[in-house]
């Protein structure tokens, strides 16, 4: 995954593409099936869209601790 302030409004992105992992979370989440998204998305490979998923898994379980100076 990528993040570039110019592209895509510094949105996680697939491989350096225009496609977030935003767009292929939400595909799956809205009942598409991998291979429904890859027919739609053709360049875009099978680990791609399991790259996507781990990632938006990983900022899921992320958290901000914020540190108080003394």
């Amino acid at each position: 995954m990528s993040q570039e302030p110019g592209v895509m409004g510094g949105k996680a992105c697939i491989r350096g593409m225009r496609v977030t992992v935003g767009m292929v979370v939400g595909q799956i989440g809205a009942g598409h099936s991998i291979d429904e998204i890859l027919a739609d998305y053709p360049y875009l490979e099978r680990e791609d869209i399991m790259q996507a998923l781990r990632y938006a898994a990983w900022r899921a379980e992320e958290r901000e601790v914020v540190l108080v100076s003394a």
